[in-house]
């Protein structure tokens, strides 16, 4: 889903060898990467003391959504009772299911002071057998996620397993988010650990990849996951993710996913009428509702 503050620079795909270079998902040329289906960067954006998020109640089905903050606060509310705040390096797990409603907002003690949002919203899409379930959640603590180092450069399992290693965060399948950091230029190769289909985002400084630099505001797609290997030249953070693809299609419209397009017809039709039994009212925030567009790419909350 995609935040009321700040802006994200679209680029367009181009194939380089190994890789194809475009913007956050999705893009025309590729759709999801592995289960991922949407990865919104917000900010980094700088509020005011009269600017604050407030993004109110919204739907989802047929994914699981995943917040991870570098700076700021959002607090959560959802449908099914959820009431919490998120700070940087902890984990929003939401798995919507057949459906569920959330809003986000500046918590209230945050809300006449001048902050910072800077951070990951991203989309997960679910297995068949489990688009239908009852929707969940679950917050995780920053000091729960798996950090390690091999020599000067340190590795965060956000979510997901690989070698051995394994988030808390309750995924439904086979997947990978992945925090790197280097201090100084280093060659990583990482292929032999991951699997499926990976892709790439650059939080800040660059890596160079068959001869090219790359930076922020892009996103690599690695042609064969195995092949995974690049430089960082110096201080820089970036992300892996991926994981094994569905072999359905997902069809997407605004907030919701699925493989059934009747079901997102259905869900269009529930949150347009204001069905409370498919779509329930958050529990204290109950007063509006963002209502479905007519044109999804309007807005992706």
């Amino acid at each position: 889903m995609q935040s009321n503050i700040g802006l994200i620079l679209e680029e367009k795909a181009a194939d380089i060898g190994n890789f194809m270079v475009g913007r956050l998902l999705p893009f025309r040329q590729k759709r999801a990467v592995g289960p991922f289906l949407f990865i919104d960067h917000m900010g980094p954006a700088c509020l005011s003391e009269f600017q604050n998020v407030d993004v109110p109640p919204h739907p989802h089905i047929g994914l699981s959504t995943l917040t991870y903050l570098f700076d700021g606060s959002i607090f959560h509310r959802d449908s099914i009772g959820n009431a919490i705040e998120i700070k940087p390096g902890e984990v929003n797990w939401m798995t919507a299911g057949k459906g569920v409603v959330h809003s986000e907002r500046t918590p209230e003690y945050l809300r006449k002071k001048d902050k910072y949002l800077h951070g990951f919203q991203i989309w997960i899409g679910l297995p068949k057998e489990l688009e239908q379930a009852e929707p969940s959640f679950t917050h995780i603590e920053k000091e729960s996620i798996p950090e390690w180092a091999e020599g000067e450069t340190t590795f965060k399992l956000i979510a997901g397993e690989i070698e051995g290693k394994k988030s808390p965060v309750p995924v439904h399948s086979p997947l990978y988010f992945i925090e790197i950091k280097t201090t100084s230029k280093q060659t990583i190769s990482i292929g032999e650990k991951l699997f499926g289909e990976v892709g790439m985002y650059v939080l800040n400084g660059s890596v160079k990849i068959e001869g090219e630099d790359y930076g922020t505001k892009q996103l690599l797609v690695a042609k064969n996951a195995s092949l995974c290997s690049f430089e960082t030249n110096g201080e820089t953070t970036l992300y892996l993710f991926g994981g094994e693809p569905f072999p359905e299609e997902r069809f997407m419209f605004w907030n919701f996913v699925h493989s059934d397009k009747q079901v997102l017809e259905k869900a269009k039709e529930n949150w347009k009428n204001q069905n409370h039994d498919a779509f329930p009212k958050i529990p204290g925030d109950d007063q509006e509702f963002v209502p479905l567009p007519e044109n999804p790419l309007q807005a992706k909350k």
